[in-house]
């Protein structure tokens, strides 16, 4: 146990590094997202609206994912969603 607490506490630690954008990849990003990610990054405007538009979408989607799961406003005993529930 205490064997593989301390490898996963490696493997956070040592994490963040590894996500970091490289030397070259740095000097190619935008300024918004210099030293974030690998890659060129985004190479115009649209690209920031669908980005945008992707977290809005999956905001929304984990939002009323969340508030039906936990209150499913179904009066059935025998329904899934408060088969998931309890």
């Amino acid at each position: 146990m205490k064997r593989s607490i301390a490898i996963l506490a490696l493997i956070l630690v040592g994490l963040p590094t590894r996500l970091l954008a490289c030397d070259v990849c740095d000097r190619r990003q935008p300024e918004t997202l210099k030293g974030i990610t690998h890659g060129i990054g985004l190479q115009n405007n649209i690209d920031y609206f669908i980005i945008l538009g992707a977290i809005v979408i999956v905001g929304v989607t984990l939002f009323f994912s969340i508030k039906f799961l936990i209150r499913p406003k179904e009066s059935a005993p025998n329904h899934i969603k408060n088969i998931v529930v309890e």
